[in-house]
């Protein structure tokens, strides 16, 4: 079982100094049945005062207030987990839902909402056509429509990291052939609301020890994926850009119905765009048991 250490900075520099707005924090790691969470610290300077919430979907929120004007701005989250999801994950699906197409109860579909509508426009109906092409049959098996949507994705668009703010809608991507881990987790989560399954975004950090894992520069990076609701199994995670199934070296942070929903960081300040001299982010992951003595 996997005990890593995560820290994730973000510093911004400014050219005079500046007043800070409110700042929005999503760096804590959400507690589920594969992962533990140890210990969590924050610090932030300048000093700040900090309020924590949770948001709709269960997401930590801390939000972090600041009375001096500064020249820099610097915010670092440091992080223990412990990560127990096995590799070879064995879903338990209910009976009624092991095949598509089936329907959801009217309480799950009332609680999932709009997760199970696609949040893009699509008129022509070219996201639908796409994804019909793996629908083999009907009815056919459920994980297996997943999983072939999924390896679908990365099979036919090339990865392509980017760094710059924003996420390509899916007809964008399909369009371009290309995208990054982000892009890749809109297009199927809307590919799987096109069918009518409940599907929610996660952001996180992917844990890559061997390197052989794509989205992810040296032992570690943020990451995003999708969680698709199906009975009995409950959240069943795909990260597209991998090809993988499960929660095996995901950590995640937030989950949401729209990418926008979960920035790491997000705040304002009184001023100027050219105020902003520099915003530099890094996130390590260490395997903190691999440091242990003996």
């Amino acid at each position: 079982m996997p005990s890593i250490t995560l820290t994730h900075t973000t510093c911004y520099r400014y050219r005079i100094a500046v007043s800070l707005g409110p700042h929005r924090l999503m760096l804590r790691p959400r507690e589920t049945r594969d992962l533990s969470l140890t210990s969590f610290d924050l610090k932030i300077s300048p000093e700040a005062r900090i309020d924590w919430s949770n948001d709709v979907a269960g997401n930590a929120i801390a939000t972090a207030q600041f009375d001096e004007m500064t020249e820099s701005l610097s915010i670092r989250s440091r992080a223990r987990v412990d990560l127990s999801a096995p590799v070879w994950p064995v879903f338990p699906i209910a009976a009624d839902a092991a095949s598509y197409p089936f329907v959801y109860s009217s309480d799950d579909r009332t609680d999932l909402g709009s997760l199970a509508k696609p949040q893009y426009a699509d008129a022509a109906g070219r996201l639908s056509a796409w994804v019909e092409s793996y629908v083999m049959s009907r009815p056919t098996d459920t994980l297996s429509l997943l999983k072939d949507i999924s390896n679908g994705i990365t099979a036919s668009i090339s990865y392509q990291s980017r760094e710059t703010e924003g996420t390509q809608g899916p007809l964008e991507t399909l369009d371009r052939g290309w995208g990054s881990c982000r892009d890749f987790a809109v297009l199927f989560a809307e590919a799987t609301r096109t069918l009518g399954f409940g599907a929610r975004l996660v952001s996180g950090y992917l844990f890559n020890p061997s390197g052989d894992r794509v989205g992810t520069v040296g032992s570690g990076s943020t990451h995003a994926w999708v969680e698709v609701f199906v009975p009995g199994a409950g959240w069943i995670p795909f990260d597209p850009t991998n090809r993988s199934v499960g929660s095996t070296n995901l950590v995640p942070v937030a989950v949401a119905r729209r990418m926008e929903q979960v920035a790491p960081v997000t705040g304002s300040f009184h001023g100027r765009p050219s105020d902003v001299l520099s915003m530099e982010v890094s996130v390590d992951l260490e395997d903190a048991g691999a440091r242990a003595p003996g």
